[in-house]
């Protein structure tokens, strides 16, 4: 059975979704707190494996909520579960811990597959909400690797092969026998790497390669 806890300022909504709840036989509602700072006092009080947890509330909103559950000795499984569908709302409530975000207005039946699948350690977005994950990793990811291609510019050919090759794992003995050179030559190359890319060591240099995209 799964003990629920619905934390929600709004007597309705709860309402609604204890019955919706109720209808399904391997969840039971175990707690219902108004804001925040009850629902973070319910949850000491009656252990509960997953919290539907609202944003906008009086006291404590959703986000410090959820960040507070999460810090419980035994912490519930959270999905946020809002009427907004802003950004900040999306990013705070995952970075605070949350396993699920929907929308209220999502169908029942997905709000109940959430509440199993969260309980069961799977995780859970609205579609609206996991586009603008994937827009905002693209929008940050481009810039980073065109920053990545701009420095690797910088080295030679043979630098840059050298360089696929570490970014995977080679060895120095490995790079020399794949590119036919002698392995004190390889240790050159790779100095000259670093110190041309401005990074400490090897695993760096890897990260900033695979970052451009270069691959052996």
């Amino acid at each position: 059975m799964i003990r629920v806890m619905i934390v929600d300022d709004d007597a309705l909504v709860r309402l609604g979704l204890t019955d919706l709840l109720h209808g399904d036989d391997g969840i039971e509602v175990a707690a219902q707190a108004s804001d925040g700072v009850h629902a973070v006092e319910l949850a000491r009080a009656h252990r509960v494996d997953v919290a539907l947890v609202d944003v906008r509330m009086p006291r404590m909103d959703g986000i410090a909520a959820t960040t507070r559950l999460r810090a419980l000795p035994h912490p519930p499984k959270v999905i946020t579960l809002t009427t907004f569908d802003l950004d900040e709302y999306v990013y705070n409530a995952l970075a605070a811990g949350a396993d699920a975000f929907l929308l209220k207005d999502t169908d029942p039946a997905e709000i109940l597959r959430a509440v199993h699948l969260v309980a069961a350690g799977s995780a859970m977005l609205h579609p609206a909400a996991a586009r603008r994950l994937i827009d905002r990793y693209h929008a940050t990811s481009r810039p980073r690797a065109a920053a990545a291609r701009t420095r690797i510019e910088q080295l030679t050919p043979r630098e840059r092969e050298v360089l696929a090759l570490l970014s995977r794992g080679d060895t120095n003995a490995d790079i020399a026998t794949g590119l036919g050179m002698r392995e004190s030559t390889v240790k050159a190359h790779v100095s000259r790497i670093l110190t041309t890319l401005d990074v400490a060591n090897r695993v760096q240099a890897a990260l900033l390669a695979r970052d451009a995209g270069l691959t052996a």
